[in-house]
C-alpha cells in the first residue's frame, strides 16, 4: 500500500497550541484499547495504521480550521453540525472564547505536492487531537466523512465527567482510486421531490460519492423548467408512469438543489434526453416530432419510439435555448444529451444530431456525455461516453480517445431486481444480489480499455417501477454503498470478505437516516 508522510499544518497548530497552553490540564485519562483498522469505514481507505488508544470526544471539544482557505471554516461547521446529529453535542467552531476542554478537531489546509489529488486527506488521531489534512476543501470534507463513521453510537459514561465518544486513535492516509464516483437518479419515469432528492444526496456524500446525474426528460415527462418554453412544464411535466400527476423543478428549486449538492462536494450532471426518449418534448412542442405520428401522452415503459425531426433547423434553437438556460443554472462542467435508445431515428440521421448538439454543449463551456451509442458521431475528443450496453461501442470511443464512465447494465444497474422474490426493479439485465454488485473490477471489465480510458464509475436508478422514496431507497440501498467502495478504493483494497462485515455495521446509520434499505440475506446485519 502507498506509504504517506503525514503534514504538520504549521501554522495552524502553532496557533492551536498556543490557545491550548492556556486552558485548564485535565487529568490523563486511561482510555481502553482501540483497534482502527476494525472499523467499519466505507469506502475502503488507502491505508490505515493502528495506534491502539482514543480521542475522548466529549462537550469541552472545539473544532478549529484554516480560516484563509476556501471553504475549510464551513467544512468545519458542516462537521459540527453532524457531530451533533450523531452525539447531541454542540461544539464551537473557531471560537477560543466557548471553548474550554483541551482536545482539538483540526481542519487543516495543507497545500502540499504529497497530495496526488484535491480529493486526497490525511487524517491523524491522537488522544489528544484529531487533524484532518487536505489541499481542499473537498479533500477535507471527505475526511470529515471518514470521522463521522468512527465515531461509536454510544458514549463511555465512566471515564471523566462528561459523557465521551471514543474515537480510535491512528493514521488514516486516503485518496480515491476515481475521480468520477457517481449515481443517476431517473426523475422522469417518476417525479421526486427536492427533499426526497436532498437525502439522497445526504447518503451518498457520506460514502464520498461526487456526482449526481438527474434525468430530467424522458418520454413520460419533463422535470426542468425552461422559461423561453414553459409548455415543456406546462404540459410535458405532467404525467409519469402509471398516469400519476408528475411535477418538475422551478429554475428557483434546480439552483437550490445544485447549491445543496455543491455544500457536500457533489456536481449535478443534468441529463435532457435527445433525440428518442423524447415524447413529452414533442407532446409540449409537436414541431419537435419526427417520428410521423400524433403525439400523445405516456405513461407506459416501452421504449424507442419517439424522436426529434434531426433535419429541422427550429429543433436546434430549441435545443440551444434549452441548453443555455441549464448551463447557467449549472456550473458543473457537464451537460448529459442522453443519445440511447433513439431506435426509429436513421443512423446517419442520428449521428448528424448528435455532431450538432455537441456543437450547441460545448458553444455554452460544458463538456458532453452522451451513453454509448453517441461514439460514432463526429464529436468533440473531450466528450464523454456512458458505457451501459455495447461494448463494442466503449471500445470505438476508446479508440477515438474518449473517456468513458462505466455503467455497466448486468453489474451497476440499480433498477434490477436483487432476486425474483423482489418487490421492486426490473430484470431485462438480469439479477443483481449485494454479492453480484460489488464482486466486479472496473479497472478489467471491459477487455481492451484501461484504466487511463475510464473516467469513473456511475450506477443508474431508473424509476419505471419505484415512485415514493422507501421504494428508491429498497434499490439503491445497500448495493450503492457498494459502488461507492468501488469508486472510490483500489483493486487491492477491495475485498467481498471485509466488506460484508463493515456493510453489515452500517445498519445504525442507515437507521438514523430511516433509510428503507433491502435487508440482503447475505449479509449479517450488525442490530
Amino acid at each position: 500500500m502507498k506509504k504517506t508522510t503525514f503534514l504538520s499544518g504549521l501554522g495552524l497548530i502553532v496557533s492551536i497550541f498556543a490557545f491550548t497552553s492556556c486552558l485548564e490540564q485535565e487529568k490523563p485519562i486511561n482510555f481502553p484499547k482501540t483497534d482502527l483498522t476494525t472499523e467499519a469505514m466505507i469506502p475502503m481507505p488507502s491505508e490505515v495504521i493502528a495506534t491502539n488508544s482514543a480521542f475522548g470526544l466529549d462537550e469541552n471539544t472545539h473544532i478549529f480550521t484554516s480560516t484563509t482557505a476556501t471553504g475549510f471554516p464551513e467544512v468545519g461547521e458542516f462537521l459540527a453540525e453532524k457531530i451533533k446529529w450523531q452525539t447531541t453535542l454542540n461544539l464551537p467552531v473557531n471560537n477560543s472564547e466557548k471553548a474550554t476542554g483541551s482536545r482539538v478537531i483540526y481542519i487543516n489546509h495543507a497545500d502540499d505536492l504529497a497530495f496526488t489529488t484535491p480529493e486526497a486527506y490525511q487524517l491523524n488521531i491522537t488522544q489528544d487531537s484529531i487533524t484532518i489534512n487536505a489541499k481542499s476543501a473537498q479533500g477535507a470534507f471527505w475526511g470529515v466523512q471518514t470521522i463521522r463513521q468512527i465515531i461509536p453510537q454510544t458514549s463511555n459514561d465512566t471515564l471523566a465527567k462528561t459523557k465521551m465518544w471514543l474515537i480510535p486513535t491512528g493514521q488514516v492516509s486516503d485518496a480515491p482510486n476515481f475521480g468520477f464516483r457517481g449515481s443517476m437518479l431517473d426523475v422522469s419515469r417518476h417525479f421526486f421531490s427536492v427533499s426526497d432528492v436532498k437525502k439522497y444526496i445526504d447518503i451518498l456524500a457520506y460514502y464520498k460519492v461526487n456526482i449526481l446525474h438527474l434525468h430530467l426528460s424522458d418520454d413520460q415527462g419533463w422535470r426542468i423548467e425552461i422559461k423561453s418554453w414553459p409548455k415543456l412544464t406546462e404540459v410535458g411535466g405532467r404525467s409519469e408512469v402509471g398516469g400519476g400527476e408528475g411535477g418538475f423543478y422551478t429554475q428557483e428549486e434546480y439552483k437550490d438543489l445544485v447549491a445543496y449538492a455543491a455544500k457536500h462536494h457533489i456536481t449535478i450532471i443534468p441529463e435532457i434526453d435527445m433525440p428518442g426518449h423524447t415524447n413529452a418534448a414533442s407532446l409540449a412542442y409537436p414541431f419537435l416530432n419526427g417520428n410521423g405520428k400524433k403525439v400523445k401522452p405516456y405513461t407506459g415503459i416501452d421504449v424507442g419510439f419517439s424522436t426529434f425531426d434531426t433535419r429541422k433547423e427550429s429543433v436546434y434553437d430549441f435545443i440551444d435555448d434549452v441548453i443555455r438556460e441549464i448551463s447557467e443554472m449549472t456550473p458543473g462542467p457537464y451537460i448529459h444529451i442522453g443519445g440511447d435508445e433513439s431506435h426509429v431515428t436513421k443512423k446517419k440521421d442520428f449521428n448528424y444530431f448528435i455532431a450538432r448538439v455537441d456543437k450547441i454543449v460545448s458553444k455554452y463551456g460544458k463538456q458532453m456525455i452522451g451513453w454509448d451509442e453517441i461514439v460514432h458521431a463526429d464529436v468533440n475528443p473531450s466528450t464523454i461516453a456512458q458505457f451501459w450496453s455495447n461494448e463494442k461501442n466503449a471500445l470505438a470511443g476508446a479508440e477515438k480517445g474518449l473517456k468513458i464512465i462505466l455503467s455497466p447494465g448486468k453489474k451497476a444497474y440499480l433498477d434490477m431486481k436483487y432476486d425474483e422474490d423482489s418487490k421492486f426493479g426490473l430484470k431485462w439485465a438480469g439479477l443483481i444480489p449485494v454479492d453480484t454488485a460489488y464482486n466486479w473490477s472496473p479497472e478489467t471489465y471491459l477487455e481492451g480499455i484501461t484504466k487511463e480510458n475510464i473516467l469513473g464509475l456511475e450506477a443508474p436508478l431508473w424509476s419505471e417501477t419505484i415512485s415514493n422514496m422507501e421504494e428508491l431507497e429498497y434499490l439503491a440501498f445497500p448495493r450503492m454503498i457498494g459502488y461507492a467502495e468501488l469508486g472510490w478504493s483500489t483493486e487491492e483494497n477491495r475485498n467481498w470478505d471485509s466488506y460484508k462485515e463493515r456493510l453489515a455495521k452500517q445498519t445504525p446509520y442507515l437507521d438514523k437516516m430511516n433509510v428503507k434499505y433491502y435487508p440482503s440475506e447475505r449479509i449479517d446485519w450488525k442490530k
